[in-house]
């Protein structure tokens, strides 16, 4: 005789096997169960009957970036043989449901083609653009089709947001969680006990928006309004590129910056990790107009000198004191525009936030708690740092526009 499974669902997720919702936002703080509960409900879903469950994100560069793995896990831990899973698939072999992996970002005509889903879940749906929106809800269309994003909010004017819970929607289900949840059914983990407990007491600001779900108020965002262009104008003018370097935990990243009908366009070239510099200068020379200048870290003189022996134009950013937040304010001023590709560039921009001090004041300093969002923001800064190349070589027009204020911390 089989096994019985049993999935366990919390009593706060129920509402999710009802079939009067045609949309759902389930959203709150980190540990609230959301992701591992939704996962468990398409896997129950897929069992029931033949399904075709499509997960979605909106930055997934590969199959790793998406929710393939978490789903691979629970039908191990669940022993749910019935599933076959792949390196990029999963399939019910009985009933023949399937689940496909997708990214939102610039994959407009690849979403559209997709036929028959019967249910779309959108992960980490706060960094979801109101574009992504308008072309996924259409593709969404069988019959009894139903669509759930899950996430942590970012701003108050998260357009995922703002379109289901400010706006509101038709047969939209709102299930609004934080880790209280996971303390109630003891699914919290003893170390993360004691993290949300040192960041209440140490942090409130950060314990308010990480585990309580709060949104950063929009004063904390850096930079604003910047347009998503498709490809890069003709008569655009490459001038500059700014190189942040990483290698083990950070990324190196290089943007170039282009001039263009008054404003600035910033096109990432690469965001990696694990780059040595030989590496960085091997791609810089393949690059058409490989002799941009290039203006980098200068924490990291050794490297500079070592690409520069490669062939490389470059130099190291200039630093002083209070010269981070000058840097930003001279970002914020210009007209900014970033490729559809640059979607790392991107991801930063929406994340990138100035710090709160233990009260919640805001201050002129960028959270440098994730770098993830930091490195690709330094290296446009960089990348508009002229100040004392003048010194090292005869200076060009930009000079004259930019001055000697762009300077770095």
């Amino acid at each position: 005789m089989e096994k019985e499974t049993k999935i366990k669902i919390p009593q706060e997720y129920k509402r999710l096997f009802d079939s009067d919702w045609r949309e759902a936002a389930i959203y709150g703080g980190r540990y609230s169960l959301k992701s591992h509960t939704v996962a468990r409900f398409l896997l129950i879903s897929a069992m029931m009957k033949k399904t075709r469950v499509a997960c979605f994100r909106e930055f997934q560069n590969s199959i790793a970036e998406s929710s393939h793995q978490l789903l691979a896990d629970l039908i191990r831990q669940y022993e749910l043989n019935d599933f076959e899973v792949t390196n990029n698939s999963i399939v019910n072999k009985l009933n023949g449901c399937d689940f496909i992996f997708k990214g939102l970002w610039h994959n407009e005509q690849s979403i559209k083609s997709i036929e028959g889903i019967d249910i779309a879940w959108v992960e980490e749906a706060q960094t979801v653009t109101r574009q992504s929106l308008e072309v996924l809800t259409p593709t969404v269309r069988k019959s009894g089709s139903r669509i759930i994003y899950t996430y942590n909010r970012l701003f108050e004017d998260d357009p995922v947001h703002q379109r289901l819970v400010i706006e509101g929607r038709p047969n939209t289900l709102i299930i609004n969680v934080n880790y209280d949840i996971a303390v109630k059914y003891g699914m919290m983990p003893e170390e993360i006990r004691l993290e949300i407990e040192d960041d209440k007491e140490k942090r409130p600001s950060l314990y308010q928006h990480k585990w309580m779900g709060e949104p950063n108020t929009l004063e904390r965002k850096i930079y604003k309004d910047w347009n998503l262009i498709d490809e890069i104008p003709h008569e655009a003018r490459l001038y500059r590129r700014g190189l942040d370097f990483g290698y083990t935990n950070d990324p190196s990243v290089l943007i170039d910056i282009y001039e263009y009908n008054g404003g600035f366009i910033l096109d990432e070239q690469f965001y990696r990790k694990g780059l040595s510099n030989k590496a960085i200068a091997d791609y810089i020379n393949n690059l058409p107009e490989s002799g941009t200048l290039v203006i980098a870290d200068s924490a990291e003189p050794k490297s500079i000198d070592e690409i520069s022996s490669y062939g490389v134009r470059i130099v190291g950013a200039a630093k002083g004191q209070g010269s981070v937040y000058q840097g930003i304010q001279f970002v914020q001023a210009q007209k900014i525009s970033l490729t559809k590709r640059s979607a790392k560039t991107y991801k930063a921009y929406l994340n990138y936030v100035f710090a709160e001090d233990r009260s919640g004041k805001i201050i002129n300093e960028p959270d440098d708690t994730n770098h993830e969002w930091s490195n690709p923001m330094d290296a446009l800064r960089y990348g508009f740092n002229g100040a004392k190349i003048a010194e090292r070589e005869t200076p060009d027009p930009i000079f004259a526009t930019f001055g000697t204020h762009f300077v770095e911390d």
